[in-house]
């Protein structure tokens, strides 16, 4: 599968380890639930058990919340919601503004616990997610006194209680996402984590906690689906915003079709990322890496389809292939690791199941030389080469460290490509013409568009797709939005 060349490059790369200290973190043998203020057993005294995906050892006990809690969690959010709408916005933003504050102080705590509990590496916890959690809630607590400049020329009142349920793959991060614009504007909040990943939304309580942050405004309630359909279902709560699977965002559509709720989703993807001809080739090879083996593939915008022009097909494809050779898979808490611990075994096993689906079909295959560690949850970056439109590895969101690779000659069919799939959730360009970037940004049915970069994200800047992949924005002003009413 690999050539000699590859591997003599491979070996003339040799790192020795360099694992981040774990000394530094509290987490408790068991977490509560986090109720109108307070730290609260389950009703029904369940509790699960949070894993570490990369050797499958417990790491702690976690409640789980039956209809009746998340029934006590709306009540203290909706009993909480008209002292917190009545504060100015100034006051309002004084929280936000602390907790941005908290994060940033506790950064290298909440870092190392994301791998711990998530299985990302390290850098990516570090440099990314948890820089970008802070600068969330910085950027919203700037806005909670301005709104009357972000919609001008109307009266806005925030909506009530808002059901938030967040995903596995960028637990704080998602967790920002919806927390900062639902406070900004007034509203109170019940959030769930996902129940592989919560330790970070439960330290972030501890800081909602110490921010001093009025009893009832935030909610942190932690379980499975059946968690997060008791939220859905709840007729107390005014907004679902959901992130997540394009099967449960239908769910919560049909489940509040016909009631008062507000709702936004974000759903699945197959990003395109294409390659032209007269793009800095070397460039794109990193921003190729970048888009698909970015947090191991776990990412709903990831660039999961690469097109690119024939006529530079054979050099960027023998670039990637020698760029991969060189990425480390293993230890997501060693700073040398590029790729770290698939989520859970369920999440292996979809990901293992769609690399045979790829091989009955008929693709070819390419993995590069990389000795996977024995415990816990692994997958070696993966490239499918020579496939088509019908295949199911190109149609069907794999959420994996799994590239199909297509070429094209003429701009009129990648477009047409990139646009034949359910999906319209991001897409990157990589070309040194300005007209063609502005082209393709017009043609291509996605609601975030890349040009030379992949996976770029920023406070000040809508996210969001269109068909499956959910409607409404996340993220700047935007963001705001979903969050008010108008009068």
């Amino acid at each position: 599968m690999n050539t000699n060349k590859n591997k003599m490059f491979k070996s003339s790369w040799t790192y020795h380890e360099a694992p981040e200290s774990t000394d530094h973190i509290q987490i408790k043998e068991q977490y509560e639930l986090y109720i109108n203020g307070a730290f609260t057993k389950p009703v029904e005294g369940k509790y699960f058990d949070t894993i570490n995906p990369s050797n499958n050892q417990k790491i702690a006990s976690i409640a789980e919340a039956s209809k009746k809690d998340v029934d006590k969690a709306v009540k203290a959010a909706k009993k909480a919601f008209k002292g917190w709408a009545a504060l100015s916005g100034k006051e309002r933003g004084k929280y936000i503004f602390r907790i941005a504050r908290l994060i940033q102080e506790r950064a290298r705590e909440f870092a190392v616990i994301e791998s711990l509990d998530g299985g990302k590496p390290i850098r990516e916890s570090r440099d990314i997610d948890i820089p970008l959690a802070a600068n969330h809630f910085f950027y919203y607590a700037g806005w909670a006194d301005k709104l009357a400049y972000a919609f001008p020329n109307r009266k806005v009142k925030p909506v009530g209680v808002a059901g938030q349920i967040i995903p596995w793959n960028f637990p704080l991060l998602m967790a920002a996402w919806k927390l900062a614009p639902a406070l900004a504007t007034g509203n109170t909040v019940v959030l769930k984590p996902a129940e592989t990943t919560p330790l970070t939304a439960l330290k972030l309580a501890e800081i909602i906690h110490d921010s001093g942050l009025p009893k009832g405004v935030v909610n942190i309630v932690t379980g499975a689906g059946a968690t997060g359909a008791e939220i859905v279902n709840h007729p107390e709560v005014d907004k679902i915003a959901f992130t997540g699977s394009t099967g449960v965002g239908k769910y919560i559509q049909n489940a509040i079709a016909g009631t008062h709720k507000k709702v936004t989703l974000e759903l699945g993807g197959k990003g395109a990322n294409i390659i032209f001809e007269d793009a800095a080739i070397d460039q794109a090879v990193e921003g190729i890496i970048n888009a698909i083996f970015f947090n191991q593939g776990h990412v709903c915008c990831a660039g999961s389809r690469l097109f690119v022009q024939e006529s530079v097909a054979n050099v960027v494809i023998q670039k990637l292939k020698d760029r991969m050779e060189t990425l480390i898979v293993g230890d997501p808490l060693d700073k040398n690791t590029d790729i770290g611990a698939i989520n859970s075994k369920k999440q292996l096993q979809t990901i293992e199941n769609y690399i045979k689906i790829g091989l009955n079909e008929g693709v070819e295959i390419y993995q590069p030389d990389c000795n996977l560690p024995k415990k816990g949850n692994w997958c070696a970056p993966t490239l499918f080469l020579n496939v088509s439109q019908s295949h199911r590895i190109v149609q069907e969101e794999i959420f994996g460290p799994v590239l199909a690779i297509q070429t094209f000659r003429t701009i009129d069919e990648v477009i047409e490509k990139a646009n034949n799939t359910p999906y319209g959730l991001s897409a990157g360009v990589w070309t040194q013409t300005g007209s063609k970037i502005f082209h393709l940004t017009q043609k291509l049915n996605a609601g975030v568009i890349w040009a030379n970069t992949f996976n770029k994200f920023d406070a000040t800047s809508p996210f969001g797709g269109y068909k499956e992949s959910g409607f409404g924005r996340e993220g700047g002003l935007h963001g705001l939005s979903s969050y008010v009413t108008f009068d």
